[in-house]
């Protein structure tokens, strides 16, 4: 009698899994009925359901793993530190289980796994590195400006450690984002790559925000060509009394000043990183700042921007050579960056 109500429970119990924790995994819902048959079972003595019901009790990590990747995209609980714009923004795309943490504060321990989303300025990441316990720093995700592969690096972080090239805006907090969707690039310009790519373009994809994933060489080209983005436009448009995104772009004005800088960093960025981006980057840097064109320009965070240009003129002088940027060094001094 008991090694029959031990196959009769014990059946029951892995059909009871199936249906409410891994319906995808067996192609059923947990409202259905599950396709999964359950093969006839040798009848059991007493010590051998012991030992199945611990057999089920020690897999049920695996069975919520697998229900975890079943999860839709982007909805993973996660942390999420910074409350700006971009962090909100997160948070709004995200679910009730996620947590906000304030710059300075540590990482809490719920929940215990996915994605740390850092959404601080770049002069801290450091500071949030530090406050994250090292079983968790591989789930760290950056959505910075800025060449960040020497810092992940010189922070002993994994090398699958996500990192975003957001091409969006939300001018406000709390306002819907500026996709970075352009005539020339209708899939948008946003890409991440890393441990957590795939859910972090999930989760943007749930606000209707495009999100490439791109991995390796690609990945690098993309993040310089969103450097030089950043760092020329600022410049071109602080060199001529403070004009925005658009007008830098738009204006014939500019055009000389503008694609003579952006050649300059292409060429010496990329001998830098070893990669170059495919050809066009002015025509697409151009597209996108018309869907940013009332953004100002300003030349902030010298460090993390520029400041990666101008490392490569300074160590180049400091070998004997030539500068491969002259135009950009003349510019800072002109702009009193230097």
């Amino acid at each position: 009698m008991a090694s029959r109500l031990a196959s009769f429970l014990l059946t029951d119990l892995v059909r009871d899994v199936c249906r409410e924790r891994v319906p995808s995994v067996l192609d059923c819902h947990p409202s259905s009925t599950c396709e999964f048959n359950i093969p006839t079972m040798p009848t059991l003595s007493s010590a051998s359901f012991v030992l199945a019901l611990l057999l089920v009790a020690a897999t049920s990590t695996t069975v919520e793993a697998f229900s975890a990747a079943a999860a839709t995209p982007g909805t993973i609980p996660s942390i999420i530190v910074g409350g700006g714009r971009i962090g909100s923004l997160l948070k709004d795309l995200g679910t009730d289980a996620d947590v906000i943490v304030k710059r300075g504060e540590p990482i809490p321990s719920e929940p215990p796994s996915g994605p740390i989303y850092v959404c601080t300025r770049n002069d801290v990441l450091a500071d949030v590195v530090a406050a994250t316990p090292e079983s968790r720093r591989g789930d760290l995700c950056f959505l910075q400006n800025g060449m960040l592969g020497e810092f992940i690096a010189e922070q002993g972080l994994p090398a699958d450690t996500t990192q975003c090239l957001l091409y969006l805006a939300v001018p406000s907090l709390g306002a819907p984002p500026i996709d970075g969707i352009t005539s020339l690039n209708p899939e948008g310009l946003t890409a991440a790559d890393g441990k957590w790519a795939e859910e972090l373009a999930g989760r943007l994809n749930r606000g209707n925000l495009k999100c490439n994933l791109k991995h390796g060489d690609d990945f690098m080209a993309a993040a310089l060509e969103k450097h030089i983005f950043i760092c020329a436009t600022n410049v071109i448009g602080q060199l001529n009394g403070g004009v925005n995104f658009g007008e830098v772009y738009s204006s014939e004005k500019y055009a000389e000043q503008r694609n003579k800088l952006i050649d300059e960093m292409v060429a010496a960025g990329s001998k830098k990183i070893g990669v170059t981006p495919q050809p066009g980057t002015a025509d697409r840097l151009a597209a996108y700042a018309a869907s940013v064109a009332d953004f100002p320009t300003g030349v902030k965070e010298f460090e993390w921007r520029n400041g990666w240009f101008y490392d490569i003129s300074k160590k180049a002088m400091e070998a004997g050579e030539e500068d491969p940027m002259p135009f950009h060094t003349e510019a800072l001094k002109t702009l009193d960056v230097l």
